[in-house]
């Protein structure tokens, strides 16, 4: 059976500011939760780069949900390029519509 190609995960400087956030965050409840939120992120990035194909919850964004704490990964997919473009990392409590119209 052939190897699936991989996908490149991009973090773009915002989703890198919310993530920092969340990270800071984590940090000022216990020591080394932080860490441990930045290791979840980086295992959900790993399994993007192998299967991007979630479920598309609105506007061609699709989530992953991330192990052990309250948040989704929002993402889209471009097949072409074999991209997957990391939008946001937010709370599963915020409804990403509002999110998108404080920006």
């Amino acid at each position: 059976m052939p190897a699936r190609k991989k996908f490149a995960v991009l973090f773009p400087h915002e989703a890198l500011i919310q993530l920092q956030k969340n990270i800071d965050y984590y940090n000022l409840q216990q020591q080394g939760l932080g860490k441990r939120f930045a290791m979840a992120i980086k295992t959900a990035a790993k399994v993007l780069e192998t299967n991007p194909f979630f479920q598309v919850r609105y506007d061609n964004i699709r989530c992953i949900p991330i192990n052990k704490f309250p948040f989704m990964m929002h993402f889209s997919i471009n097949e072409d390029t074999k991209n997957v473009r990391i939008i946001a990392i937010l709370h599963t409590a915020i409804n990403p519509d509002k999110h998108w119209d404080n920006e």
